[in-house]
């Protein structure tokens, strides 16, 4: 199920970020943690009443030297066009201004639902201010605190009833789901027009010409496959121009319907941190991940610069290490026939189950070779392991202590889960559980 998209508006220095930072909870720092992913805290997940979205902060892009009311005007239009429910923020301390106004003509005419908040209510006697605020047009407004954490919960309670009601179309369980995603002209459309055989995709020079994902079913050799192309995730016009950051979002939806991302690359440009960025949500999601170079044929070559680029891709990309990385052409179409096999067997890895006494002969003969360092006198005893879920894998360790699973050990011990059973294109999980 694709998680719906909350946009967070308003002018400068009504606490857009502190709210961010409040709803998200700590979730920012957590994905921090993962080595070599880039981030932009103006991007994270949010969930409340059992419902996960993605969140975006829209103080959290800078647009240079635009002017003031025009910096406001571009972050609330990026919001309209890619948000399915708006919060919009506005501050009890300075009631409503005219820069408020301006916000307010902006969302109306975009007809997607907003949530009125009012930020910066700390005290009970501050509430008697907040009615001015049903002059801006959106129904009652919502007195919050995001210092205090105050009223967030009746803010998000309202923020959740607009959520969109309609289902995805589910395909069949043994349909292999992939989308393709990337900086906005590395070669996405050309390579789905490859992949399919035939023009199904429009292609063209000029970034961002495909507006919306669109799924191709398509079959080969008796495996049916859905791609799910993301080649719009910038649209044209100086606001997408100017902030590429937001291209991430069309990915992040593609992302959470696909069982392989493929990374595209655009092989004359180079690895840029975009890249990074929207790898990194890939990962992050548990897909399973192929990194396609695309334009190869456009490079100048000789005998080291293949292994030279791929040297290139794993130092930038440390958290991808497990990604299958294939160089291509879809204008020559040369080695387009090797992304099929490398998305069956990222697949077949991503779904793997191990049965649960093999899975510890192997951690136990790892652990026999390579005992967990010792921690002021205590040493981390693993038990017994078991492998709790497919799509990505993952796997239990009952242990003595959790905290003495230190992230080195943890990293040693997926290198032997990865060297007894492949594992190859998909990320595996590993959870440390107290045995009762």
């Amino acid at each position: 199920m694709v998680k719906p998209v909350v946009a967070i508006v308003g002018r400068p220095n009504v606490g857009k970020s502190t709210i961010f930072n409040r709803i998200v909870g700590e979730r920012v720092s957590i994905v921090e943690d993962i080595p070599g992913v880039t981030r932009d805290r103006i991007y994270s997940t949010g969930e409340w009443l059992n419902h996960e979205f993605n969140l975006i902060d829209t103080g959290g892009i800078d647009l240079g030297d635009e002017p003031f009311l025009e910096q406001i005007r571009q972050q609330a239009e990026i919001a309209i066009e890619e948000a399915d429910v708006i919060i919009f923020i506005t501050s009890g301390r300075e009631g409503v201004t005219s820069a408020d106004e301006e916000v307010a003509k902006i969302l109306y005419r975009s007809k997607k639902p907003v949530v009125l908040a009012v930020n910066k209510v700390d005290n009970p006697e501050m509430r008697a201010d907040i009615y001015d605020f049903y002059a801006l047009g959106f129904g009652e407004p919502f007195p919050i605190s995001g210092a205090h954490g105050i009223g967030l919960g009746d803010m998000l309670d309202a923020v959740v009833e607009h959520f969109p009601k309609t289902e995805e179309e589910e395909y069949e369980p043994d349909v292999i789901k992939f989308s393709l995603i990337g900086r906005p002209n590395v070669g996405k459309s050309s390579l789905v027009n490859a992949l399919l055989g035939e023009e199904r995709v429009i292609v063209s020079d000029v970034a961002g010409t495909t507006r919306d994902a669109t799924d191709s079913s398509y079959t080969y050799e008796g495996q049916e496959y859905v791609i799910i192309d993301t080649a719009g995730m910038r649209k044209k016009g100086k606001v997408y121009e100017t902030t590429e950051k937001y291209s991430v979002l069309r990915a992040l939806k593609a992302i959470e319907r696909s069982d392989v991302v493929l990374v595209v690359i655009n092989a004359e440009e180079g690895i840029r941190e975009q890249d990074k960025h929207i790898a990194g949500y890939a990962h992050e999601a548990g897909r399973a991940v192929i990194i396609v170079v695309n334009k190869w044929d456009a490079v100048e070559k000789d005998e080291k610069t293949m292994k030279d680029f791929e040297q290139k891709i794993r130092s930038h990309f440390l958290f991808l290490d497990y990604a299958p990385i294939v160089f291509v052409s879809a204008k020559t179409k040369k080695r387009v026939h090797q992304v099929l096999p490398l998305i069956n067997m990222a697949s077949e890895s991503h779904s793997l189950r191990i049965q649960s006494s093999v899975l510890n002969d192997v951690i136990m003969d790892a652990v026999a070779m390579n005992p967990a360092p010792s921690d002021k006198g205590r040493r981390l005893r693993i038990y017994y392991a078991t492998q709790v879920a497919v799509k990505p894998p993952a796997f239990v360790f009952f242990v003595n202590e959790p905290e003495l699973m230190h992230f080195s050990y943890e990293r040693f011990l997926q290198n032997r889960i990865r060297e007894a059973f492949g594992f190859e294109g998909t990320p595996i999980r590993i959870l440390s559980r107290a045995r009762k």
